[in-house]
């Protein structure tokens, strides 16, 4: 069963959509509500104008950067807000006052006849170099931009970006490709805040995106629960903790468990000089409570593996052995790829394993990572029950094509890996994404200290623990990739971000997936 089937109501991952998709729905869905498209920009500018008050309380001059569009039209319902209020306004206009039309047209008059009079035109750039206020606000671009930034507008946006004030972007980064997170120009506006309507817009979910957004807010403007109501979701922001009626997708266990009806894991990894990657998958997967978990590695890091957790087992370290070996017929779940290596005798486990799995009529599953990817790619197999967790560049090998074409389109790829292999692909980096191929879920949680070895390891072996522990291989995926972020957030609040190590998040972990468990 994939997310797809699951009542989406019952469970608390929030809907996200493409530019495309609100720009052709967002008027229909505010007609069925009696609200005008102006009645729409006037809530939007004033959503806005609430979060400027709300982070910064003591502004008292503020630089709003408007463009001809309703972008603009929602920075000048904010500009005449804030000269209501008393604060210094200064509306920089990127364009001749006699080319807004529509609904910014008449948020432009409002905005004048309240008396904001400190309109200026020329020397844009200059006039944010010297701007020395509290924030600047930017209004210039929707969710209808896309492409690359002009050459002025380029120099106006690396203004922006060096002015110390703190700035607070529009439903958008101006320079941000809604849709897909990409920039496709030499910069976009680094926001402090980013507030962002109705919905959550997929593109400030992942990707480059967390260079630029700063801290999101959504403001929903009375209107996000009809927009999901009548517009069709395909992707999901997993924002908090996924729960399903209020409870963890981990249930309790009956007081005559054990290490059997829990279940075994035999992980395959740990080539020639590299036991650390096997290890740390190994031990995250006891961490995040499998019953067992056997370790298939070379000879010479046996002893490496076992050192220090003597509640890991070994597996015979050979295919011969391996194929007469219980561990393999045992093991409910199977965990290949960390450290595996390209050598002979990594490729040779490769196909014991992968091949005897994907003809095998067992429903077990099994997780793919790391050196498994890069074997992975060379094969024609496909298969609806493992899951692969690529990295960009394992994302590219995996298609065929560069790591700049995956962060093009993070969501275009990891469905494009899920519909070629099957099954369901994890494609690891800001804003994680997972697929089964028609879904998109976008987790929220970890941080810049995870960009350190190890951490990915640690995630394959959470995934393989958390399958053997669900029902849904799905969903449990979902929460691990949730959880391992959540334990590095722990370790950032306690410890910062510098320095943090794979193995610090063993005890974070072991407290998340007991959370919410009734």
């Amino acid at each position: 069963m994939s997310l797809s089937q699951l009542p989406v109501a019952k469970h608390n991952w929030h809907c996200t959509y493409s530019a495309k998709q609100v720009l052709e729905n967002e008027a229909r869905v505010a007609q069925n509500q009696q609200l005008a498209l102006y009645q729409l920009m006037e809530r939007a500018g004033s959503a806005a104008f609430e979060t400027l008050q709300q982070h910064w309380p003591n502004a008292q001059s503020i630089l709003v950067l408007c463009g001809k569009g309703n972008n603009g039209g929602d920075g000048f319902v904010i500009a005449r807000l804030a000269h209501l209020a008393n604060l210094r306004v200064t509306v920089l206009l990127t364009c001749d006052a006699k080319s807004i039309k529509g609904d910014a047209l008449l948020a432009y008059q409002n905005m004048i006849s309240v008396g904001v009079t400190n309109i200026v035109t020329n020397d844009l750039i200059e006039q944010v170099k010297l701007f020395s206020g509290d924030v600047i606000v930017d209004a210039l671009f929707g969710i209808g931009f896309y492409g690359s930034l002009a050459k002025p507008m380029q120099g106006l946006v690396t203004a922006i970006n060096t002015n110390t004030a703190d700035v607070l972007s529009v439903d958008i980064p101006s320079g941000l490709c809604a849709t897909t997170g990409f920039i496709d120009s030499t910069s976009a506006v680094i926001a402090t805040v980013t507030v962002t309507f109705i919905v959550y817009k997929q593109g400030l979910l992942t990707g480059q995106s967390a260079n630029y957004v700063g801290q999101l807010i959504l403001a929903d403007l009375l209107l996000g629960n009809a927009f999901t109501q009548q517009v069709t979701c395909h992707h999901y922001f997993q924002k908090e903790y996924p729960l399903y009626n209020g409870v963890s997708f981990l249930t309790k266990r009956l007081n005559t468990s054990h290490k059997g009806t829990i279940g075994q894991i035999l992980a395959i990894g740990g080539g020639v000089g590299m036991p650390g990657a096997i290890r740390l998958a190994s031990e995250a997967a006891l961490r995040s409570g499998a019953g067992l978990v056997a370790v298939c590695c070379h000879q010479e890091n046996q002893a490496l593996v076992l050192n220090g957790r003597p509640e890991l087992m070994l597996a015979p370290n050979n295919v011969k052995e391996l194929v007469n070996a219980s561990a393999l017929d045992k093991a409910k779940v199977l965990l290949l790829g960390p450290g595996l290596g390209q050598a002979e005798w990594s490729k040779s486990l490769f196909e014991l394993i992968v091949g005897s799995f994907v003809n095998s009529s067992k429903n077990e599953n099994i997780v793919i990572d790391a050196d498994g990817l890069i074997l992975l790619a060379k094969t024609n197999y496909f298969c609806n029950r493992w899951v692969l967790t690529p990295h960009p560049k394992e994302a590219a090998t995996l298609l065929g094509c560069d790591t700049v074409t995956i962060e093009a389109d993070r969501f275009h790829a990891v469905r494009a890996i899920a519909k070629k292999y099957g099954g369901i692909c994890v494609l690891k980096g800001a804003g994680t994404l997972i697929s089964d191929g028609h879904i998109v879920v976008v987790n929220s949680t970890g941080n810049a200290g995870m960009a350190s070895g190890g951490m990915g390891d640690v995630l394959s072996g959470i995934v393989a623990a958390l399958i053997l522990q669900t029902e849904n291989y799905f969903v449990a995926t979902c929460l691990a990739v949730y959880i391992h972020g959540a334990a590095g957030d722990i370790i950032e609040k306690e410890q910062g971000q510098r320095g943090m190590l794979a193995s610090d998040l063993f005890l974070p972990l072991q407290r998340l997936v007991n959370l919410h468990i009734e």
